[in-house]
C-alpha cells in the first residue's frame, strides 16, 4: 500500500486496474482452465494452467497483500487450505509449533491430528503470558509461534510486537491469524509478524457467498516455498471466488467500522445483565487486553462472546432464541450470526485443555441497524 494512499483508497484500486480492451471499470472474471501460448513455452504475461495462476486470482492476491503492507499474497480456496499450505512449506518432521491455547479449533485440529502424523509436535499456551510463551518454545526444535488477536471465542489480545521477538529469539517464524480483526483494523507485519493469515470467507469477502483463504508475507524465499504448496497441491481460489472477495474487499473499512460500532454498543449495553456472568470484548475498559488493543488496533472489531449465568442450559436455550441474529457458522459477514462454540465451531477441542466453556455463546454482529440487534438480545436473554 502506498504510504501517500489512505488504506480505503487501496482497497478500491489495489490490482484492480479497468480492462484495457473494453475499459471495463470492474476486472473480468477469467473463468477459463488453461490459456493459449504463443509456442511451447509462450506464455502470455506467465500464465499457462489455472492452478498455476489465474489474472482474476492474481488482482486479489495483489489486493490482499498491499492491504497488509506485504511483497507476496497467495489465496487459497479456504483458511484451513492456507494454513496446511504454510504449515507445509515451514515443518519438517520433528519441528514444533507453539500456538495460543484460544486458537480456532480446526487449527488446532489441522496441526494436532493431521500434520502431527508426520511427526509435527505441538503445545499450547496462553499467549498473554509472555514467560509462559517462552518456556513452551524449545530451544532449535520450535519453527513457528502462532497466534490469533483477537483471539477465537475469548477475545483474548495477544502483544504481536512482544512475541514477534520471543519467536525471533528463538528463531522461529511467527504467524498471525489475522480473521478477526482484518487488515482495516491490524496489520501484524508492521509489528514484527512475518506471517499473516486469513480465512477470507470472513470479513474480508462479508458477504456470507464465498469460501476462501490467504497467506500473506514479506520474506522472498519463503514466499516462494508458499507458492510452491499452492501449485504443487492445488487448493487455489477459483475466479469466481476471487472475484467476489475483491468485491467484498472493496467495502471492508466503512463495513468494519459499522462491525465495529454495533458491537461497542451490544457490549456495553450486555455488561452487567442478569443474565450474563461475563462479556468478552477488548472494547471495554474492562477487558484485560484492553489498552493493548487500542494501541495494535484502529478499532475494536465485530466479534464478542458472553458467558451465561445459567450454565450450559441458558447458554444453548439463547442460541436458539434470536430472531435477528441467525444461529450458524462462520462470522463476519453483512448479517448478524450467533453460535455456540463448544457445540460448532471448536467441537473439535471438547474434551482436551482447549476445550471451551459450555456457558459462551458467540456473536458475529453484523451492520444491521443496532436498535433492532439490541432489541433481538434483550428479548432472547429477558426470556431465559
Amino acid at each position: 500500500m502506498p504510504e501517500s494512499q489512505h488504506f480505503e483508497t487501496t482497497a478500491i484500486h489495489a490490482g484492480q486496474e479497468f480492462d484495457p480492451t473494453t475499459g471495463a471499470i470492474i476486472p473480468p472474471i477469467y473463468q477459463t482452465s488453461t490459456f493459449v501460448q504463443d509456442g511451447i513455452g509462450g506464455f502470455r504475461n506467465g500464465y499457462e494452467y489455472a492452478r498455476g495462476g489465474n489474472p482474476t486470482r492474481t488482482s486479489l492476491e495483489t489486493l490482499i497483500a498491499a492491504l497488509e503492507g506485504a511483497a507476496h499474497g497467495y489465496s487459497f480456496s479456504s483458511g484451513l487450505a492456507a494454513e496446511d499450505a504454510l504449515l507445509r512449506a515451514v515443518l519438517e518432521p520433528g519441528d514444533h509449533v507453539v500456538l495460543g491455547n484460544d486458537v480456532y479449533g480446526g487449527t488446532h485440529r489441522l496441526i494436532n491430528t493431521i500434520h502431527s502424523k508426520s511427526g509435527i509436535l505441538n503445545d499450547t499456551v496462553e499467549m498473554m503470558d509472555l514467560e509462559a510463551v517462552r518456556a513452551a518454545i524449545v530451544p532449535g526444535k520450535t519453527k513457528i509461534l502462532w497466534l490469533e488477536t483477537p483471539s477465537n471465542p475469548l477475545m483474548k489480545i495477544s502483544d504481536i510486537a512482544a512475541l514477534a521477538e520471543i519467536g525471533h529469539a528463538a528463531g522461529a517464524i511467527v504467524v498471525v491469524d489475522n480473521t478477526f480483526a482484518s487488515p482495516y483494523l491490524q496489520q501484524p507485519l508492521s509489528l514484527g509478524a512475518d506471517v499473516v493469515v486469513h480465512s477470507t470467507t470472513k470479513y474480508l469477502g462479508g458477504h456470507s457467498d464465498v469460501l476462501g483463504g490467504a497467506v500473506v508475507l514479506n520474506d522472498d524465499e519463503l514466499a516462494s516455498k508458499v507458492g510452491f504448496q499452492q501449485f504443487a497441491a492445488g487448493a487455489v481460489s477459483g475466479p469466481m471466488d476471487a472475484w467476489l472477495t475483491v468485491r467484498g474487499i472493496k467495502t471492508l473499512a466503512v463495513r468494519m467500522d459499522r462491525h465495529s460500532a454495533n458491537a461497542q454498543a451490544i457490549a456495553e449495553r450486555l455488561v452487567g445483565h442478569p443474565a450474563l456472568e461475563r462479556v468478552y470484548y477488548p472494547g471495554l475498559p474492562s477487558h484485560p487486553g484492553h489498552e493493548l488493543a487500542a494501541r495494535q488496533m484502529r478499532g475494536f472489531g465485530g466479534m464478542l462472546s458472553v458467558a451465561l449465568a445459567g450454565g450450559p442450559a441458558a447458554a444453548r436455550t439463547f442460541a436458539e432464541s434470536t430472531k435477528v441474529f441467525s444461529l450458524a457458522e462462520s462470522l463476519g459477514g453483512v448479517e448478524s450470526l450467533i453460535g455456540y462454540p463448544s457445540e460448532m465451531t471448536h467441537a473439535s477441542v471438547r474434551g482436551t485443555a482447549l476445550e471451551v466453556p459450555e456457558n459462551i455463546i458467540r456473536l458475529s454482529v453484523g451492520i444491521e441497524n443496532v436498535d433492532d440487534l439490541l432489541a433481538d438480545l434483550d428479548e432472547a436473554l429477558g426470556a431465559l
